[in-house]
């Protein structure tokens, strides 16, 4: 019989939401909240996958507000860290399922989603696009604390 009971979280483990105006100010802000959420968390995360992180953080900011903003003004940043990984999420009310488009080297714009998949398939984590039960959508990348190997 374990006696131990159950194994308390680690002290940087937990789940942040804030909110923010589906406007241009809030990529940039969003970026530096959740820098300073790992920090002040004391987060245990390389500064490879930091960075990342914080790219994919401002891509969909930017998608939410850009294609977003008409039915939603206000978008949903959130971070969720684990004993081993660390998850961001942004929601929106726009019904709207966005898809990667390919790349098109005349185009300038639009590859925010693939550059998240390309960030988080190499650091060996996992993004997605789910409803709402509001009929909006969530779109988030989780990605591991420490980087992947090789």
């Amino acid at each position: 019989m374990d006696e131990t009971g159950p194994a308390q979280p680690l002290p940087y483990e937990g789940v942040w939401r804030f909110t923010a105006p589906a406007e241009d100010a809030s990529v940039p802000q969003a970026r530096h909240a959740v820098r300073d959420l790992l920090v002040r968390q004391g987060v245990p995360v390389c500064e490879d996958v930091t960075e990342g992180l914080l790219l994919i953080v401002s891509e969909l900011v930017t998608n939410a507000v850009r294609h977003a903003a008409v039915l939603s003004p206000v978008l949903a940043v959130e971070v969720a860290v684990g004993p081993e990984w660390v998850r961001v999420s942004v929601e929106d009310s726009h019904p709207y399922r966005p898809t990667a488009l390919e790349n098109d080297y005349g185009r300038t714009g639009g590859r925010g989603l693939l550059l998240v998949r390309e960030i988080t398939r190499e650091a060996g984590g996992a993004c997605d696009v789910a409803h709402t039960a509001s009929g909006g959508k969530v779109i988030w990348a989780a990605l591991p604390l420490k980087p992947a190997p090789g």
